[in-house]
């Protein structure tokens, strides 16, 4: 069964593809997601790796946190799974 991995406090300028070669070293990904902001496009600094299985997903884990990508130290543990907020409302700002 596949596991979500969080990955935290990338580079802004992290893409999917340079993610993919990263993890692909521990293990099978199955698919790679940067967190982007709705209003701008611009990548948050975060976001998720699913690997194949859990023992590619932990020994990703072990080798990538605290590891130095594109200038920045990784924070990757496993992701926790959120309930989506469906009453997002924006705020009046007057």
């Amino acid at each position: 069964m596949s596991k979500k991995v969080y990955v935290g406090n990338m580079n802004y300028a992290t893409t999917e593809n340079g993610l993919r070669d990263l993890f692909t070293q521990y293990g099978e990904v199955v698919s790679v997601n940067i967190i982007v902001d709705r209003y701008t496009g611009k990548a948050k600094g975060f976001g998720f790796v699913e690997m194949n299985t859990e023992e590619e997903a932990r020994a990703a884990i072990e080798a990538l946190n605290g590891f130095e990508y594109m200038g920045r130290q990784l924070r990757v543990n496993e992701a926790e799974d959120k309930p989506r907020r469906d009453n997002f409302r924006p705020r009046n700002n007057y």
